[in-house]
C-alpha cells in the first residue's frame, strides 16, 4: 500500500494481479481473430488467400524458427521488404519472441541501411530479392552482419538471393503451435522505426506494445472501421508500422489486401474485385486515382474511404474523389506518435459546404484522436498554450500513451523531444477558435514528398560535397503529384560552372532517388544581417516556379 493510498478503502487490498491485470499488447489480437474467425479471410495477395487461422500458424512458425536461431527479448529483426504478407506476418511473429520489428525504408540507400542495421543491432536480416543490390552492399559493409533471410516472391522478377536460406524454408524450419509468451510488460519495445533527422543520420525511434495496442484501437474508432474491414495497402508497410494498420486488422478481424506495388491498374483491380473499403495514401495516390481513365473506374458500386496525410489533397482531387464515392479523410501524425494521431474530425453542418470550402477545412491537420491524451499549440519555450485566434502561430504538442518511448541510444535527443513533459513535434501550426490545428510551416526544414520525410539539411550536405558549389539552401516547392519536392538554392564558387543536370547526376550518386532536387535555381542567396540564409523567402520564390 503505498502513501497515497494509505486510509482509502478503496486502495487497500485491492491490487493489480494477474486476474486483473495483463500488460497490453497487439498480439492478443491475433489469438482473439484465429480463435474467433479461424476461416475469415486475413491476407489476399495474387492468387494467395489465408485465414486468420493459418496466419496465426504462420506468425508462430516465423516465432518458432527465430527462437532456435537464438533470437529473443530485446533483440531486432529487420525487414527489407514490399507490402507482401512475410512483412505483415513479422509484425506478429518477431514480437512474439519479445524481439523488436525494424522494417526498413525500401527507398533508402546502402549506406543508410547499413547505418540502421548496425544502429539498431539487428539479428536477422529477411529480404526481398527486389533489394538484393542495396542489402547485399549494406551487409558486405558491416563488420558483424546479420543472419540473411530471403524473400523469393514469384510475383518478382530480377534480383538475387543473397541469404542463407529462403523465408518459405526458413518458416518450415519452426513449429506451428509454438507456445509463445505475452510480453512481461506492456512497456516493452515492439517496433524501431527510423525516421528523418536534421543531421546526417537518422534517428531510431522506439514503439512500446502499449502503444501499438491502443494505436491499432483508435484507427478501428477514428475511421468507423467496423468489423470486418477490407484494406488496401497502398501505405508502406515500413511507415510507422503502416501507421500500425497490421494490428489494426487483427483487431477488427479484417482483410488485408497486399499490394506488390503501388500502380494503378492493381490498385484499381484490387478495389472492384476485393470490395476494399479501406486503404491509406499520400495525396499522390489519391492524384493517380482520380485522373485514371473512365474505364478504369467503371465497376466501383461501393462507399471506399481513404486516409491521407502529409500535404493536404488539392480541393479538385476532393472533389474527384467524392464523385467516385470515395470518402477522403485528412490526418496528421509523425513516426514518433506511431502514424496518425490526429485527425481532421468531419461534421455533419459540413455536408451543404461548397467543394472548395470543405477542401479548406480538410486541409486543417484536426484534433485529437480517441487515444491521445493531449494536444496543444504552445509557445516552445514557455509551454504556454496560444490563443485559438487562427494567427498566434507556435508549436504543435503531444501528449499519450501513442508517444514513443524515446529515441534509441541517444538521450539528448530524447530529453530534447521530451522538454516539459510534452512531445515537441517541431512543426509550426496555429489553433482555430473550434479546436483545430492547422500548419504554417515546419521547424525543421522536413519535405514531405510522396508521404516520405527528405531533410533539407542532408541534401544540403550532398550538394555542399561538390567541388563547384560554394553555397547551398533547400526548401520545399509545391508539386501537384508529390505534394512537395526538393528546390535547390545554389551559389557556385567563383570562377566555376554546373549545370543543373551534373547537379542531378551529382546527387543521384549519394542520396536516395526521391531525395534529389527536382529544381535547381543558381544564383545570389537571401541572408539576414547576421548572415542567416532567409528559408522563407526562398520558399516563396520555389512556389513562384510554378
Amino acid at each position: 500500500m503505498n502513501q497515497i493510498g494509505a486510509g482509502n478503502p478503496y486502495e487497500t487490498n485491492l491490487d493489480a494481479n494477474p486476474a486483473n491485470f495483463v500488460p497490453l499488447t497487439p498480439l492478443s489480437y491475433l489469438d482473439r481473430s484465429a480463435s474467433i474467425y479461424p476461416d475469415r479471410i486475413a491476407v489476399v495477395y495474387g492468387a494467395i488467400r489465408r485465414s486468420w487461422a493459418e496466419t496465426y500458424r504462420r506468425c508462430r512458425q516465423l516465432a518458432s524458427a527465430l527462437d532456435r536461431r537464438g533470437v529473443g527479448i530485446g533483440d531486432t529483426v529487420a525487414v527489407l521488404a514490399t507490402n507482401t504478407p512475410e512483412l505483415f506476418e513479422a509484425h506478429f511473429g518477431v514480437p512474439m519472441l519479445g524481439a523488436v520489428l525494424n522494417a526498413i525504408n525500401t527507398r533508402l540507400d546502402p549506406l543508410t541501411v547499413k547505418f540502421i542495421l548496425e544502429h539498431g543491432e539487428a539479428k536477422v536480416l529477411i529480404t526481398d530479392r527486389e533489394f538484393s543490390k542495396v542489402a547485399s552492399a549494406a551487409v558486405a559493409a558491416m563488420a558483424k552482419p546479420p543472419l540473411v533471410i530471403d524473400i523469393d516472391d514469384p510475383h518478382y522478377i530480377g534480383g538475387e538471393r543473397i541469404g542463407q536460406t529462403d523465408y518459405e524454408s526458413f518458416l518450415a524450419s519452426g513449429d506451428p503451435d509454438f507456445a509463445w509468451s505475452m510480453p512481461d510488460s506492456e512497456w516493452r519495445a515492439i517496433a524501431l522505426n527510423y525516421t528523418s533527422g536534421t543531421t546526417g543520420n537518422p534517428k531510431g525511434v522506439v514503439y512500446h506494445h502499449r502503444g501499438a495496442y491502443l494505436n491499432a484501437v483508435s484507427n478501428a474508432l477514428s475511421w468507423e472501421m467496423g468489423s470486418q474491414p477490407v484494406y488496401l495497402w497502398t501505405l508502406p508497410m515500413f511507415h510507422c508500422n503502416g501507421w500500425c494498420f497490421p494490428w489494426t486488422l487483427a483487431v477488427t478481424a479484417g482483410t488485408s489486401v497486399c499490394l506488390r506495388q503501388v500502380r494503378l491498374e492493381p490498385i484499381m483491380q484490387s478495389i472492384k474485385e476485393e470490395k476494399v473499403t479501406h486503404f491509406c495514401g499520400a495525396p499522390i495516390v489519391l492524384n493517380m486515382i482520380v485522373n485514371a481513365p473512365d474505364e478504369m473506374k467503371q465497376g466501383i458500386c461501393h462507399r471506399v474511404q481513404v486516409m491521407t496525410a502529409g500535404a493536404a489533397p488539392p480541393a479538385a482531387i476532393i472533389e474527384g474523389m467524392e464523385r467516385m464515392g470515395f470518402k477522403v479523410t485528412h490526418t496528421y501524425g509523425l513516426t514518433e506518435c506511431y502514424g496518425p494521431t490526429v485527425q481532421c474530425v468531419w461534421h455533419d453542418q459540413w455536408d451543404a459546404l461548397p467543394i472548395e470550402e470543405k477542401a479548406r477545412i480538410k486541409a486543417r491537420q484536426g484534433v485529437r484522436g480517441p487515444m491521445l491524451e493531449g494536444l496543444m499549440v504552445a509557445d516552445p519555450l514557455t509551454l504556454q498554450p496560444l490563443p485559438k485566434d487562427g494567427e498566434s502561430m507556435g508549436e504543435i504538442m503531444l501528449r499519450g500513451n501513442n508517444v514513443m518511448k524515446g529515441y534509441l541510444k541517444n538521450p539528448k535527443a530524447t530529453d530534447e523531444a521530451f522538454a516539459g513533459g510534452w512531445f515537441h513535434t517541431g512543426d509550426l501550426a496555429v489553433w482555430h477558435a473550434d479546436g483545430y490545428i492547422e500548419i504554417k510551416d515546419r521547424s525543421k526544414d522536413i519535405i514531405i514528398s510522396g508521404g516520405e520525410n527528405i531533410s533539407s539539411l542532408e541534401v544540403e550536405d550532398v550538394l555542399y560535397r561538390h567541388p563547384a558549389v560554394m553555397e547551398a539552401a533547400v526548401v520545399a516547392r509545391p508539386d501537384a503529384k508529390w505534394g512537395e519536392t526538393p528546390c535547390a538554392f545554389i551559389v557556385l564558387k567563383p570562377g566555376a560552372t554546373a549545370t543543373q543536370d551534373e547537379m542531378v547526376a551529382f546527387c543521384r550518386e549519394h542520396l536516395a532517388h526521391f531525395k534529389v532536387p527536382k529544381s535547381i535555381v543558381f544564383g545570389p542567396l537571401p541572408k539576414t544581417s547576421t548572415g542567416k540564409i532567409q528559408k522563407f523567402e526562398l520558399r516563396r520564390q520555389a512556389k513562384e516556379l510554378g
